[in-house]
Parts: C-alpha cells; structure tokens; sequence
C-alpha cells in the first residue's frame, strides 16, 4: 500500500494545511474586509482545483451524478461557506491562537453527527477522545 492511500496521511496533512490557513488567514485579513477575503480564497480553491482536475484528468460528466449527491454536495457546499465565513470574521475579531480551537470543536460535533445521524459507533475511548478534544479545546481558547 503507498503511503498517499493512507486516510492518516491525508488527514495529518489536513491539520498541517488548515493550522497554515489559520496563520495565513490571520494575517491576510489585516487590512481587508473578512468576507472579501473568504471570496478571494474561495477563487484561488476554485481555480487550484479546476488546475488539478485538468491535469489528472478527474473531471466527471455532470449525467453520471445521482440528484441525491448533488442535493448533499450542495448542502456541504453550502455549510463549507458558511463555516469559511464564520472562520474568517472569528479570525479578523480574534487571535488565531483562541479561534482555531473552538474551530475545531466540529470535531467534537462531527462525532456526535455521525453516531446520530450516520450510525456510526464509537468506543469508551474513542469517546473519551472526544470528550478530551471538547475540554482541550476550551481550555486553549480560554484567557
């Protein structure tokens, strides 16, 4: 199995990138409305991806798209921006330091979704994982 089929390797590296965009984000907002700054991001994923799929030749024909997936693309499509707009505003009012780790109290929801909605099971420690995410998070954010 190569190391890049590895969902711990995507994910480590998604922590990696999104800790940078809370640095990066902070920064870049300094002199800029927050939301034009989420507009601005949101063009430079839009055309980095648009880059990638052309290049590996990943693009889809819309018809082979069920109406279901497009409904739930749609709404995490929908919740992303609403997040990114959120993120951004916390960010321009706040240190990145304290808003990067109530950001990540979707983990915390993410588990609580999943069991709910997804029917997905947890264990006595994967629980206590969780619930350590919640107090640690909180705990960092606190002054």
């Amino acid at each position: 199995m190569s190391i890049w089929s590895s969902w711990q390797i995507w994910a480590v590296l998604s922590a990696l990138f999104a800790a940078l965009t809370a640095i990066f984000a902070k920064i870049g907002i300094e002199n800029v409305n927050s939301d034009f700054a989420t507009f601005i991001r949101t063009i430079v994923i839009l055309v980095t991806l648009a880059f990638i799929l052309l290049a590996t030749g990943q693009f889809q024909s819309p018809g082979s798209i069920s109406g279901r997936t497009y409904f739930f693309l749609l709404l995490s499509g929908l919740a992303t921006g609403a997040s990114w707009i959120c993120y951004f505003r916390a960010l321009k009012i706040g240190q990145a330091a304290q808003v990067a780790p109530i950001d990540k109290l979707s983990v915390v929801l993410v588990a609580l979704f999943g069991v709910t909605f997804l029917g997905e099971r947890l264990s006595v420690p994967n629980w206590l994982g969780v619930g350590l995410i919640a107090v640690g998070a909180v705990l960092v954010a606190y002054r």
